[in-house]
């Protein structure tokens, strides 16, 4: 059965373009082309599509609000395509935070891959998203309230040995992965971590122009520092390094310090940066001193490498069916025997802390 599509975007000829590469795919089928919110509601109706694809730029109700009503009402798959500009960028990770599955730039000439690898690319979001598991849509900043300040009264105190305090000498440090779904479920994680929690690095399969953006946001939320890995940093406890777009992440030791590298060798699973070049990395360097976390996400990337940090001695972590809203690397890492423990998102920063010491206030 073919999966029905409809296109939301007010150019008309982005639209013919988009049914255009879509159309030689025969488990695909565009069904309808909405210019407004006010046709796409209406279309919603008659043509009971499977996906979206949406733009953020229509007149009259912007993408973003008609995005964010529809994920209230009845929530839909959606796969934004947009620019990847640095306003494009803000404009899509907050489209992802509102119940957005997946991204994908506008075709366009010069971007270094054909019509033929766009449309490719594409289709497999658009399955992806129809696999997607939705939920009435409440975004991770309202689920688990955070502030960059003191613990509210009565809430949970995490305490974590003064080791970490400084530039986490001979300590244990996390490596998480991600992918599709994985803007939010970052974030319900992060949301749960104190201050001066153990260093964390991050793979999010994120643009280039996107990783800066999404460790800014991150930053303005959550107790401890988020920033983008520049590359050459000694790892620090309380800090959160999101690996640059376009370059994978991996850490070398020089002594007793941590240090991340930044290298735009090949891509590993298609992907730049890749979940397995960082896991492998800290399976090599920091043998049991790792935790190693694995989150929604098509495809396979972060499997083999999270079992490489499992043999090594490392706690490992994935997160579960019903949380993800892809589940497909948690479900591959599993299969190869690299998930010691399946845990809910919302669970996830507690379990993880468990390991380093916890008390209650």
């Amino acid at each position: 059965m073919s999966i029905k599509i409809l296109i939301v975007d007010d150019s008309a000829f982005m639209c013919r373009q988009l049914s255009r590469i879509l159309s030689v795919f025969p488990y695909l089928e565009v069904v309808g082309m909405a210019r407004c919110a006010d046709e796409a509601q209406e279309m919603l109706k008659t043509l009971k599509p499977d996906v979206l694809t949406l733009d953020v730029q229509m007149p009259g109700m912007s993408g973003l609000e008609f995005l964010e009503r529809q994920m209230r009402r009845r929530p839909i798959p959606v796969v934004m395509v947009s620019s990847y500009t640095q306003e494009g960028s803000e404009t899509t990770l907050k489209a992802l935070e509102l119940g957005a599955v997946d991204f994908i730039d506008k075709p366009r000439t010069g971007s270094g891959r054909s019509l033929e690898e766009y449309g490719a690319e594409l289709a497999d979001k658009i399955r992806g998203a129809k696999s997607a598991r939705l939920s009435i849509h409440s975004p991770a900043s309202e689920l688990l309230p955070s502030v960059k300040s003191a613990a509210k009264p009565g809430a949970a105190t995490v305490w974590l040995p003064n080791s970490y305090a400084s530039n986490n000498p001979g300590g244990k440090a996390i490596f998480l992965g991600a992918s599709t779904g994985g803007t939010e479920a970052i974030k319900r994680v992060l949301l749960g971590m104190p201050a001066n929690c153990p260093p964390i690095l991050i793979v999010q399969h994120l643009p280039e122009t996107f990783s800066a953006v999404f460790a800014e946001n991150l930053n303005r939320v959550c107790h401890p520092r988020v920033c983008e890995a520049q590359g050459g940093e000694v790892v620090e406890a309380g800090t959160v390094y999101i690996t640059r777009g376009n370059h994978h992440m991996q850490v070398r030791k020089a002594g007793e310090k941590l240090i991340i590298e930044l290298v735009q060798t090949v891509p590993v699973n298609g992907h730049r940066p890749s979940v397995d070049v960082l896991f492998e990395s800290a399976a090599a360097v920091m043998g049991k001193r790792a935790v190693g976390v694995i989150l929604t996400g098509m495809g396979r990337d972060g499997a083999q490498g999270l079992l490489s940090m499992r043999k090594a001695g490392a706690r490992t972590f994935g997160q579960d069916e019903a949380s993800s809203v892809v589940y497909g690397m948690p479900r591959e890492a599993h299969a190869l025997g690299a998930v010691e423990e399946v845990v809910d998102i919302g669970q996830m920063a507690e379990r993880i802390l468990l390991l380093f010491g916890r008390k209650l206030s």
